[in-house]
């Protein structure tokens, strides 16, 4: 067995293990335990981008290493580094809590990246849950008016029962096949599926991926989850954990490729559930932070318009979307711990004015707020695009209609927040003061976002070759 193919996960480990030594320390040291994990975070997207083109298999078959697996966890270590270089200012959390909120970052992280590589269905739990329960304890973290507890309180609840209605489902799909590897799975698809009992047990089985991608009916937590976690913890839920439910999402949907019209039926209709419910409620909050969770209930959706599809073309748009998402949305929340340095919730009449106080941020929230609504040339507009005419191509005309409505419903609560930053003012907001890391860190989004939805070449070719490792 050879184990350089665990190597991001053992790394992820390790890093793990020295923050779990710097939280032992009576006294915390905010400034050294900020750049100790800045590093080992930079360090980590080195290990992961070497490891891009591993193959192979361990543990006895029941995990994958692959270019779909590690395009994932190159994913997932960028969108820890991402949070890690917004988090120099941790005001929403108690200073002797910074080596935790990096250890348990970490360890969600490391179960993220044995999620992706999970091709056994006990695998799969057990790294669903790793992850899970690091950000349970993560939620809570925050220091506030009791909004934290309660966010965690019902995160962990509506964890709980999504994990109870995945091992149910887990169990039927096991008691009908007799095995628990995905690779065993497929042959026995078809039987299975073609029964009712079939089709509920591999839906009741992506329940816990549903609920990290906060699919309708599994999205109750995220509003307030996002608005009563620390800025920062939300920022990760809101990029790190989609990209990893996503990746599991196709690989687990894989399963029903060519058999199932029940089962891309049920998908259709959540996505429309989704797509409609999280636009819609979107347009009344005030609150930065639950807007963009309603939001992401929404591109719930759009996802799932990719994955239903059960084709290379519907994956390779649903990888590239995931990828794209983790950007776009990223810049958002920057903004927002930009604006709000002392940690609070922002209202979206906190951004009055923010062209004058920062141009340089008004900018990026503008190019994060249109590629999210999918505006030309943007990434999320080519993402938009390949989920679209993938479905189109499937055959899905009703679904990819009302995938354009809901896109224009969205246009209106994020040009809210843009008639807020340029055409309204507050003379008692002052200017923000952004470092120099910070305005190159603002650069460097501004040109992924542009660049590759204009050029989106690259991606889409990786995305393809990972995809043949999976259908």
């Amino acid at each position: 067995m050879n184990m350089m193919l665990f190597g991001p996960e053992l790394y992820y480990l390790g890093t793990a293990l020295v923050f779990f030594c710097l939280s032992l320390r009576k006294q915390p040291q905010v400034k050294t335990d900020y750049q100790i994990a800045l590093g080992l975070s930079a360090v980590g997207l080195l290990v992961t981008g070497s490891c891009l083109f591993q193959q192979g298999s361990l543990f006895y078959e029941a995990y994958r290493v692959d270019l779909f697996s590690q395009i994932f966890k190159f994913a997932l270590s960028l969108g820890l580094f991402l949070v890690l270089t917004i988090s120099h200012n941790l005001a929403g959390i108690e200073e002797r809590y910074h080596a935790e909120f990096y250890l348990f970052l970490t360890t969600t992280t490391l179960g993220m990246m044995m999620l992706v590589s999970g091709v056994e269905l006990l695998t799969i739990y057990v790294a669903l849950e790793l992850s899970s329960y690091s950000l349970y304890i993560l939620v809570p973290l925050r220091r506030g008016d009791g909004i934290d507890v309660e966010a965690g309180i019902k995160y962990l609840f509506i964890g709980a029962v999504s994990s109870g209605f995945m091992l149910f489902g887990l169990s039927y799909i096991f008691g009908a096949t007799g095995t628990t590897y995905l690779a065993e799975l497929l042959p026995k698809m078809s039987q299975l599926v073609a029964s009712p009992i079939g089709v509920i047990g591999l839906l009741l089985a992506m329940a816990g991926f549903f609920f990290k991608l906060s699919v309708f009916p599994f999205h109750f937590w995220a509003p307030d989850v996002y608005q009563g976690a620390a800025n920062q913890v939300t920022a990760f839920i809101a990029t790190a954990s989609k990209a990893a439910a996503v990746a599991l999402l196709l690989r687990f949907a894989s399963l029903g490729v060519a058999y199932g019209y029940g089962f891309t039926q049920a998908l259709m209709i959540l996505s429309i559930a989704s797509m409609t419910l999280g636009n819609l409620v979107a347009i009344v909050q005030k609150d930065l932070k639950r807007m963009l969770a309603y939001s992401s209930i929404a591109h719930a959706g759009y996802f799932l318009m990719g994955v239903l599809t059960l084709k290379e073309a519907g994956y390779i748009g649903a990888i590239y979307y995931a990828l794209a998402y983790l950007v776009m949305n990223f810049t958002v929340f920057m903004v927002i711990n930009e604006v709000a340095t002392d940690g609070r919730d922002l209202k979206i009449v906190e951004l009055n004015g923010l062209y004058r106080r920062s141009p340089l941020l008004s900018m990026n929230l503008i190019l994060g707020i249109f590629a999210l609504a999918g505006v030309p040339p943007s990434i999320g507009f080519t993402g938009k695009l390949l989920l679209f005419t993938s479905a189109m191509n499937s055959g899905y005309f009703w679904l990819v209609l009302i995938g354009a409505v809901n896109g224009t419903i969205s246009l209106y609560y994020y040009l809210r927040v843009l008639y807020a930053a340029y055409f309204k003012d507050d003379p008692s907001l002052g200017p923000v003061t952004l470092s120099l890391p910070t305005r190159l860190l603002n650069i460097g989004l501004a040109a992924i976002i542009i660049g590759f939805g204009v050029f989106p070449d690259r991606i889409v070719e990786l995305a393809k070759a990972a995809v043949k490792s999976v259908l």
